[in-house]
């Protein structure tokens, strides 16, 4: 009943600048940021992926797919940059296809490519040409945010240390604004900020990673 009932006498206005339109019903969609969202669109796109994962076992295509609500990675292993690139261009079109027959839309503006390597030197990145699918080419980035994460080729870290670093010391210095000229805040007001602005973001998932040294190199490749 409740999704019987959720578009029933729901209207909508719209304003640009000093223009108010008049009251428009509403019986598709769900608004722009609600939590409801997260939940309709994985029950949505389920079977998608489940087709998806059938396709490519079919095709016998290496690649895994890790969906966050509306954020998805098409990875790639493989030691040779150029066939990773393939099996990636090869799962894009698988689907887009079946993204486009749900009446889906793929926003390839929002699609990047992103490498890593376990080689002590350094490598020669190929960029993904999905032009023939209507997409762009994707030059490879330097580095990668996902989840709030930070990436880089080798995965130590330092680009992610480096930008929470500086969020941290930027709200410390927000937080002397909050004291007066004659009298700032005191030691358990400062606690309070500390604790409440700071500390998450400094602890804010810090990964710990853990990877073997086999003496074989591989390319691992994130779409």
């Amino acid at each position: 009943m409740f999704f019987k009932n959720y578009l029933v006498g729901r209207k909508t206005k719209y304003l640009w600048n000093n223009f108010i339109s008049p009251l428009f019903n509403v019986n598709v969609g769900i608004g722009q940021g609600l939590a409801l969202s997260s939940i309709l669109f994985p029950l949505y796109s389920l079977p998608v992926f489940h087709f998806f994962e059938n396709c490519s076992k079919i095709l016998k295509i290496p690649v895994s797919i890790i969906s966050f609500v509306d954020n998805d990675l098409f990875i790639s292993q493989n030691k040779s940059i150029l066939h990773s690139n393939t099996n990636l261009f090869c799962c894009y079109n698988i689907i887009l296809s079946l993204l486009t027959k749900c009446s889906l839309v793929v926003e390839h503006g929002k699609t990047d490519i992103f490498y890593f390597s376990r080689s002590h030197g350094s490598f020669n990145s190929l960029p993904l040409n999905l032009s023939p699918l209507g997409g762009p080419v994707l030059p490879p980035k330097d580095t990668w945010k996902y989840l709030g994460f930070i990436f880089d080729h080798k995965l130590n870290f330092r680009n992610y240390i480096d930008f929470y670093a500086n969020k941290v010391i930027s709200t410390i210095k927000c937080m002397k604004l909050l004291g007066n000229l004659s009298r700032g805040i005191n030691l358990l007001q400062k606690r309070r900020l500390y604790r409440c602005c700071t500390l998450p973001i400094v602890l804010y998932s810090f990964p710990l990673w853990y990877y073997n040294k086999a003496p074989t190199h591989y390319h691992l490749n994130i779409l």
